[in-house]
């Protein structure tokens, strides 16, 4: 079977690949599928930006397609950057770094820093069908950012249950608790009954 990523994002489809290659799923970037837009994320949740992402594809290219939505809530800023985590400055063209440090400026110097990563992800297929999960990654907010690995505001984001931040594990250990690892596993179970029930 051959899935769509609605997402040219490197990131995602390594981790999806990883995640999916087990089912005999061929997972290809929407560029591959010859989807060269960006769909208008207008949605209010992680679930309706992912479900808007992957059926825009579906209905292009007629084939099943798979999104995830994803990003920080932090609960002292009112669940923010949440839904706009990708655009929190305002601009596409600023950093991670950039969108990292306004999260830890708009914190400034408060205590209740409790936040977490969460991931929605939508499959939706030419008949109508669709799969929809949920993980998240429950945490706090660092005062200033530590590690090299991962991405976005991986390094400020301390896991609960851990003394260093999601930056600072090592990929399989960040995959074995992360937001995205979490709806993954639940798309992966999901999507292997679907199949299994569609044989």
């Amino acid at each position: 079977m051959k899935l769509i990523l609605a997402s040219n994002n490197a990131h995602k489809l390594r981790e999806f690949r990883e995640i999916l290659t087990p089912l005999g799923i061929e997972i290809i970037p929407q560029s591959e599928a010859g989807c060269h837009f960006e769909v208008d994320e207008t949605g209010t949740t992680f679930e309706e930006n992912a479900y808007l992402k992957a059926a825009a594809v579906t209905k292009a290219t007629g084939l099943p397609a798979v999104a995830d939505d994803s990003g920080l809530e932090v609960d002292a800023l009112g669940g923010a950057p949440g839904i706009y985590s990708a655009r929190y400055t305002g601009n596409h063209e600023d950093t991670d770094t950039d969108r990292l440090n306004l999260v830890l400026k708009n914190l400034g110097s408060t205590e209740h820093r409790t936040a977490r990563f969460v991931s929605c992800i939508s499959c939706t297929f030419p008949n109508g069908d669709r799969i929809d999960t949920r993980g998240t990654c429950e945490g706090t907010i660092q005062y200033g950012p530590t590690g090299e690995n991962g991405f976005g505001y991986d390094p400020i984001f301390r896991p609960d249950g851990y003394d260093c931040s999601m930056a600072e594990l090592a990929p399989e250990q960040k995959n074995a608790i992360s937001h995205r690892g979490h709806s993954l596993n639940k798309f992966y179970e999901e999507l292997r009954e679907y199949l299994n029930a569609h044989k």
